[in-house]
């Protein structure tokens, strides 16, 4: 009992070093969480719950399909990854080509919409090797104590939160009730502990198969038990596939031409029935191997050879189809990964600092490119600020002038005709990097300053939650139309501006606000700053000629550094222990 406590304490003591030591990135993540789309929104959601995550749906729009499990051991039975090159021997080339042409039929064969599974998109299947399922099925009858039920039970678990809005009756209550687990963007991840619990429980097989203390009609039972189970599966997809609908969401694409429908269906089924030989082509050679060496017709060695072979014969080609020659570019090409367009080009002519651009030309908010250039309105992120991508939704996304103008949007992209390359136009209204307003109104809440940025005048008015009215105080803007604000230095944490007016006045900022983070200085005072206009940040601009900054200085950064030093100092401390202990004892002993 006493080696067991000591067990637990030092196993303890090493589990909080290792958090110590990453507490710069676990406690500034939890931080920024709490603000991004995996926090709670302010909003008044009509017909949601509150949550303090994301939303169940959004979630749960990657999740398998109960029949999408068995990928794990046959990696294309509902097609594999969205689109696939299905190559010129296949229904679908032959139709295409017999109709179309055979450029035509080669551009489709090569990303044939070969999945018919429930998610929106996939990239390929989480197969796990028919090896190392088979394996996990014969330890389930070989292998004896708690760990072969932990292992099972973890797997169990992974499949059902995998399949997300497909088994609400659980997954609905885990997803409200489970510490963070509403913070994942796709359930399908969860399958990451099948990764782990398969092989692991696998390994502990082959370790069972090779110890010669256990009998051997208990070795052999076990396996021909794990032979019927997964080999009689794979029989009972091949003998059921007969049946199968292979029709997917993706075939309203095609609604009106069904002879191609008919022709993807075939190749469907083929890759099915292939893929299922390939399994169950494996598990044999799995099973033979350890049933010769049982047998005492192959010995050790060579069975402990062969099957890291065959792991890898199996696993390898799989792997290659999802990430191959294909993917990998030139260095060239990813230092370079984006040509400029004339539009680019006309664009980064215009020397003035923080305006931004949107691209209409492309998925504004999937687009990488437009970043690469220029500051944009755009782009991709997983974990925005909620407050942020609320803007999109209400307001950006409904071509909001009002907003786009305060924030600072000089440029639009835009396709001026069908065919024709994209050009820039410059947006005359736009607000600037910063600008003192006439006046200001206290909203109530989130939903009423939301709310007021439909129809305003950013240059006019800044709205202002009545949170911050403590900070606000009681000034009364005696606004001074001379007034100017500039920016002269723009850094992604460091912003500086110059100022000049005859009153104070009240300025708005085209930055995000962050109080967790930015703080104001004026000619290098703290000055108190707040939200206005949903997301921006606004101050009260003394009057004369000033210098303003903002600086991103993260207590929370601070504190995670302080401690992973603490941390670190500790582990070379003990490292350095553990090795001057043992040479003074035996200097002592000496």
């Amino acid at each position: 009992m006493v080696k067991y406590f000591t067990a637990c304490a030092i196993i303890g003591v090493a589990s909080l070093i290792g958090v110590m030591s990453n507490s710069t990135s676990l406690l500034t993540t939890y931080e920024d969480g709490k603000d991004s789309t995996r926090g709670k929104s302010e909003l008044t959601k009509v017909n949601a719950p509150a949550s303090s995550g994301l939303d169940i749906d959004y979630a749960f729009q990657w999740c398998y399909g109960k029949a999408e499990t068995f990928n794990l051991l046959v990696p294309n039975i509902l097609g594999g990854p969205s689109q696939s090159d299905i190559g010129t021997n296949s229904k679908t080339y032959d139709y295409i080509a017999k109709n179309f042409g055979a450029d035509q039929a080669l551009s489709f064969s090569q990303k044939a919409p070969i999945y018919w599974g429930d998610q929106p998109s996939v990239n390929g299947a989480d197969y796990m090797g028919a090896m190392a399922i088979f394996f996990f099925a014969v330890g389930m009858f070989l292998v004896q104590g708690r760990k072969k039920w932990w292992l099972f039970a973890a797997t169990i678990l992974s499949f059902v939160l995998s399949w997300g809005k497909n088994f609400m009756a659980f997954n609905e209550f885990w997803y409200n009730n489970f510490p963070l687990y509403n913070k994942f963007r796709s359930v399908s991840f969860i399958l990451i502990i099948a990764s782990f619990t398969i092989p692991f429980l696998s390994m502990l097989t082959l370790k069972k198969l090779f110890d010669a203390k256990v009998a051997l009609a208990e070795k052999q039972k076990a396996l021909m038990r794990g032979l019927y189970v997964v080999g009689g599966l794979l029989v009972l997809i091949l003998i059921g596939s007969a049946g199968f609908s292979y029709s997917g969401p993706v075939d309203t694409n095609f609604a009106q031409n069904p002879d191609l429908l008919v022709a993807l269906k075939a190749d469907r089924a083929k890759l099915l029935r292939m893929d299922t030989l390939r399994s169950l082509f494996f598990v044999l050679l799995a099973f033979g191997a350890i049933w010769f060496y049982l047998k005492k017709k192959l010995e050790m060695k060579y069975v402990l050879i062969a099957l890291p072979i065959l792991f890898l014969i199996d696993m390898w080609p799989i792997s290659k189809r999802y990430l191959n020659d294909s993917h990998f570019k030139p260095k060239q090409q990813t230092d370079n990964p984006f040509t400029t367009s004339a539009a680019d080009e006309q664009i980064l002519q215009d020397k003035e600092l923080g305006y931004r651009v949107i691209n209409t030309t492309v998925s504004t908010f999937n687009d990488a490119s437009t970043s690469y250039y220029h500051n944009s309105i755009g782009g991709y992120h997983g974990a925005k600020l909620e407050r942020y991508q609320e803007l999109i939704e209400n307001h950006i996304s409904k071509n909001n002038m009002s907003v786009l103008n305060m924030l600072n949007t000089k440029y639009f992209i835009v396709s001026p005709k069908e065919g024709q390359p994209p050009m820039a136009q410059m947006n005359p209204e736009h607000c600037g990097s910063a600008w003192f307003v006439p006046e200001f109104k206290i909203v109530a809440n989130a939903d009423e300053e939301s709310k007021s940025l439909e129809k305003f005048n950013p240059r006019v008015t800044a709205f202002i939650d009545q949170r911050f009215k403590d900070k606000i105080g009681n000034f009364k803007i005696n606004y001074d139309s001379a007034a100017t604000i500039q920016l002269t230095k723009y850094d992604a944490n460091y912003l500086v501006y110059k100022s000049k007016c005859a009153t104070d006045q009240l300025c708005v900022m085209s930055e995000i606000y962050y109080e967790k983070g930015w703080n104001a200085y004026v000619d290098g005072k703290l000055t108190p700053h707040w939200r206005c206009n949903y997301v921006l940040r606004s101050m009260i601009v003394p009057a004369g000629n000033h210098t303003i900054e903002f600086k991103f200085e993260p207590v929370i950064y601070k504190t995670g550094e302080t401690i992973s030093l603490a941390s670190s100092s500790i582990m070379l401390l003990l490292f350095f222990g553990a090795l001057i202990i043992p040479f003074f004892r035996k200097q002592k002993s000496a």
